[in-house]
């Protein structure tokens, strides 16, 4: 099913974000960004979605005495904006399963899952762990999102080279980088009908 209207959830600055704008401008990714839900007021990913007149919503869950009323709250919001698919942007609450299963939900997570992901890897504190542990590569992953903490089938993966001088921040800057790319190519396929579900593997047919 080809997908032309877009929501995306954010909880920040919105660079990834920002990224799917562009690409939807030149169109890399054949749709448009119908929507903007945020997790708290005031981010700048608000502003972004403000200067190119998206409309946006702002639906805290610390408002909803509970996840389902959280997420009837969304769908009501996604359906409103006429939604087909939505796009995490670095959105940081937690999504249950009547939302989950409503719409198709893709992710960019700042590692090469299933290495530094889950409960209390977000941000960077991805980062520092991938420094701490020692590893020579890391990475960003785009995964369709399920009921677990990234734990859904992953649609694209690329690699970065960890630096015997990085920081937290010069790791994280690379790999912000590496998640444009990955994010807008794997939207452009999900939004043109290409990417197949087989299990827990993702396939990318060719186009039709």
């Amino acid at each position: 099913m080809r997908i032309e209207r877009l929501v995306v959830m954010v909880s920040g600055g919105g660079t990834n974000f920002q990224a799917i704008l562009d690409a939807c401008a030149d169109g890399r990714i054949g749709a448009r960004v119908a929507g903007v839900v945020a997790s708290k007021p005031g981010v700048y990913a608000l502003t972004r979605a403000d200067n190119v007149g998206v409309p946006s919503v702002v639906i805290s869950p610390k408002e909803f005495e509970n996840q389902q009323a959280h997420d009837e709250a969304v769908i009501k919001a996604i359906e409103g904006f006429g939604g087909q698919a939505v796009v995490l942007a670095g959105y940081m609450s937690i999504l249950g399963p009547s939302l989950v299963s409503r719409f198709p939900i893709v992710n960019i997570h700042p590692s090469l899952i299933p290495s530094f992901c889950g409960k209390g890897y977000y941000g960077k504190r991805v980062h520092v762990a991938v420094l701490e542990y020692g590893a020579k590569v890391s990475g960003a992953t785009v995964h369709f999102v399920d009921e677990g903490t990234d734990t859904g089938p992953i649609i694209m993966q690329k690699c970065v080279d960890v630096l015997d001088g990085d920081t937290p921040d010069t790791l994280a800057a690379r790999i912000l980088e590496v998640e444009h790319e990955i994010l807008i190519k794997s939207v452009a396929l999900l939004c043109a009908g290409r990417l197949e579900l087989l299990g827990r593997r993702v396939r990318i047919n060719p186009e039709s």
